[in-house]
């Protein structure tokens, strides 16, 4: 099973409803949005592996979602589905940091490849700086930097990785063990309390704005302190 989580924005009932059986058949966790308001709701408060979103959709079009989502950091792959006359849209959602579009009609077995695709291409896409607060984390060298500098540890880099690409958004033990530690067969959920205890320990030691907030088994925010 992929355990992925996916956001579907799709305004069509009959559509969304054979789009989220067929996913979830693959073993994808989805959350159905019906209009583009309610999609841009999803991406702020959850974490995603992928989003699909239709173009065309009430309150607000799958292209403004789109640009929220990057003007807020969000980097999930993104699938925009277009119908044949939406070419010049499609180009917009390109340029507006889509990774991918489908036409409709389409086959599912090319939805699920392209899906396939992005989320394999984001394990590979790192930047490489990583901004958040008054704190600078250089993914080559793995530096942690604000007033002060230290480097991380792989796994401590990796967990901070993953926290400031979903940084403000609230994220559970598993969620973090799953993405994290996903190819480590000999680790269990209690290595998260251990390496987000290092974390706010670095984090304190470079005196940055930030702190990582959450109880050991229980869920976890990097946010600015206030």
């Amino acid at each position: 099973m992929n355990n992925l989580k996916i956001l579907l924005a799709e305004d069509e009932k009959e559509l969304s409803r054979a789009l989220q059986a067929v996913l979830k058949h693959e073993g994808y966790d989805i959350d159905a949005a019906y209009d583009g308001e309610e999609a841009s709701n999803f991406a702020k408060n959850n974490v995603y592996d992928a989003a699909v979103l239709d173009i065309m959709m009430p309150k607000k079009d799958g292209i403004t979602v789109l640009k929220e989502m990057r003007s807020n950091g969000d980097i999930t792959p993104v699938l925009m589905l277009t119908a044949k006359a939406e070419i010049e849209n499609r180009v917009d959602g390109l340029d507006a940091g889509a990774d991918d579009y489908l036409t409709k009609p389409f086959a599912m077995k090319e939805l699920l490849a392209r899906l396939r695709s992005m989320t394999r291409r984001r394990e590979q896409y790192s930047p490489d700086k990583l901004k958040f607060g008054n704190t600078v984390f250089d993914t080559n060298t793995l530096e942690l930097s604000s007033v002060n500098s230290i480097r991380l540890a792989n796994k401590e880099a990796e967990l901070l990785e993953y926290m400031i690409h979903n940084a403000g958004k609230t994220l559970s033990t598993e969620c973090i063990f799953d993405h994290v530690w996903l190819n480590d067969k000999d680790a269990d959920k209690e290595i998260v309390w251990v390496y987000i205890s290092f974390l706010r320990k670095k984090l304190d030691s470079v005196n940055a704005d930030s702190t990582i907030e959450g109880e050991k088994d229980g869920s976890f925010v990097l946010k600015l302190i206030e």
